[in-house]
């Protein structure tokens, strides 16, 4: 019992965890379309770093 529990909750977390990086992926694709509308290169490199974190962060997400 206790490991279906700890499955269910671990399985929880990790939808919770997809959610936020998901809205954090869209607010940072915004950020990105700003700086290229205002031609902002050190916005444009910001925001392509934080998009290649959360890349990495949904790729270990999807091989667990």
């Amino acid at each position: 019992m206790k490991q279906v529990v700890s499955t269910y909750r671990k399985k929880a977390v990790d939808q919770q965890k997809l959610a936020v990086l998901h809205l954090e992926l869209n607010y940072e694709l915004a950020v990105l379309f700003d700086a290229m509308q205002e031609n902002n290169e050190e916005m444009k490199a910001k925001a392509k770093r934080k998009l290649e974190r959360i890349r990495g962060e949904l790729i270990k997400m999807e091989a667990l």
